[in-house]
């Protein structure tokens, strides 16, 4: 009774399978995921995994992002094998070639089943590519020779089933396109609304979907590869890598207004060329507007669809930065212009004064009145005394300052000899100091502390109470604290510690 149970299973996945539209749910993981839906776009795209090439290679997508983020070498190879998984995936195809055959059997009794195969095998095929172009930058990050060269082998691979689907892609369009000149007369509304399925059952939305799939890859490697220096670009050029740049705009723009799951990332790639790219390379020359317009064209249009997107918040950012740094250059360039007009026109001023003073001798009279004048009032401020303000705070703190060194450093440390004020020593204890003997023994000389003789019995002893006991700094007593020799202790005898080897040269 098992073998029903699991037949019958196994069918309702299929047919939940078959309503799902893969398309557009990955476009919808993908919006997901630049709404700041990290977490929930990974697990729309792992719980439909199994249902199509398009949603596994979202799901690798995820990883690989994560990967990227992170730079975890366990993530990384869990993003190498997800994305090797949706490689073989989509190249373990074995029944394409059989349902190929039958196609072409039974070509005039099942069309429609043998475009579903052609538009199944491009998607697979782009679907490799991207793969392998994902494959190449975890490579790259390595920073390995023997990964450079197996990631640029791997770009290249990809490069060639880049040019191969765009080419395919392009040829059915125009197909596509001379059925509907011809037939023109006998179309109806679901032609005009691209419902008409073409040769062998391609629909025109499905080629302009598969179409714009392509054309983010196809364009990213034009855009990337026009923009190495002159010198390279040849060499790169016989490596079989173009390089046209507007070609690569344009591709960017069509993947960008298309319905595939990688629209969105051709946008943000558009806008990356805009704010970061022209900026920094300055492809424009002194035109620092350039790209401005396009990039808030862009924002303008993509607000609606991903109002909370961080990624698109920061080129929101990258634009208002731009156009503030224009500003301010042009209010530079007014700035120097009215500088140097004030600078002329003070010029003329000096010369008229000049040839005044020099013509006219009243006017020399008044001048040097004037002048007289504004020396006075000059000295007569500087020595005006200023009223001091009464702060009771700060006439405080200078009171106790100048308590505190009114006698005078006349504190000797008992292990460095400094005369130190009162504030900067401390009573010698020597029974706090018991992790190095041997070092207290020979620091604390006990010099400088005066003992009482006779003589001072006999009279008055006149040496100040502070010389009759023994002091020692705050720095000496945390090093003998720790049991370690100071390095100003006279016992030390200017013994220091070497100079390092990376300060020594």
């Amino acid at each position: 009774m098992a073998g029903p149970e699991q037949s019958q299973q196994q069918q309702q996945v299929e047919e939940k399978a078959e309503h799902i539209d893969d398309a557009e749910m990955a476009l919808q993981g993908i919006n997901m995921l630049l709404n700041n839906g990290f977490k929930e776009s990974d697990e729309l795209f792992r719980r439909y995994r199994g249902q199509s090439p398009l949603m596994s290679f979202g799901a690798s997508f995820v990883s690989f992002l994560n990967a990227m983020m992170t730079f975890e070498e366990e993530k990384m190879q869990t993003a190498c094998d997800d994305l090797r998984t949706t490689e073989k995936l989509c190249e373990s195809d074995s029944a394409g070639v059989i349902e190929t055959i039958r196609n072409k059997i039974k070509k005039s009794m099942d069309s429609q089943r043998s475009g579903v195969v052609v538009v199944d095998r491009l998607q697979r095929q782009i679907i490799v590519a991207d793969c392998q172009v994902y494959l190449a930058v975890l490579s790259f990050v390595k920073q390995e020779l023997s990964a450079y060269i197996k990631g640029g082998w791997i770009l290249r691979k990809a490069w060639k089933m880049y040019n191969k689907c765009h080419s395919d892609i392009s040829q059915l369009q125009d197909a596509y396109q001379r059925r509907s000149s011809g037939n023109q007369d006998s179309l109806s509304a679901d032609n005009a609304n691209h419902n008409t399925p073409v040769e062998n059952g391609v629909t025109a939305e499905a080629l302009d979907r598969l179409k714009g799939s392509v054309s983010f890859g196809y364009g990213l490697f034009h855009l990337c590869i026009s923009m190495v220096p002159p010198h390279l670009l040849k060499i790169i050029n016989l490596l079989g890598f173009p390089g046209d740049r507007l070609q690569g705009l344009s591709s960017l723009m069509y993947a960008s207004e298309s319905k595939d799951m990688k629209a969105p990332l051709a946008t943000l790639a558009l806008l990356w060329y805009h704010t970061v790219v022209l900026p920094f390379f300055a492809l424009e020359g002194s035109d620092t507007h350039a790209g401005l317009l396009e990039a808030k064209a862009i924002l303008q249009r993509k607000s609606v669809v991903y109002p909370n997107s961080s990624l698109f918040m920061f080129f929101k950012g990258r634009v208002q930065r731009l156009e503030v740094c224009n500003l301010s250059v042009m209010v530079s360039d007014r700035s120097v212009s009215k500088s140097i007009l004030a600078a002329d026109s003070l010029f003329v001023l000096r010369s008229m004064r000049n040839t005044q003073y020099q013509s006219n001798l009243a006017f020399r009279i008044m001048h040097n009145m004037r002048c007289a004048m504004k020396i006075k009032r000059k000295y007569r401020w500087v020595n005006r005394q200023t009223q001091e303000s009464d702060n009771s705070v700060i006439n405080e703190a200078i009171s106790v300052f100048k308590s505190q060194i009114k006698v005078g450093p006349s504190y000797p440390c008992t292990v460095c000899f400094k005369a130190s004020f009162p504030n900067q020593v401390r009573p010698c204890r020597r029974s706090n100091y018991v992790k190095n003997p041997h070092v207290v023994a020979t620091c604390l000389t006990g010099k400088y502390v005066h003992v009482c003789d006779e003589n001072c019995r006999n009279e008055q002893c006149k040496v100040p109470d502070e010389r009759k006991r023994e002091w020692i700094c705050h720095t000496c007593h945390d090093h003998l604290k720790n049991g370690s020799m100071p390095a100003l202790a006279v016992a030390n005898k200017l013994d220091l510690a070497d100079i390092p080897a990376e300060l020594s040269d």
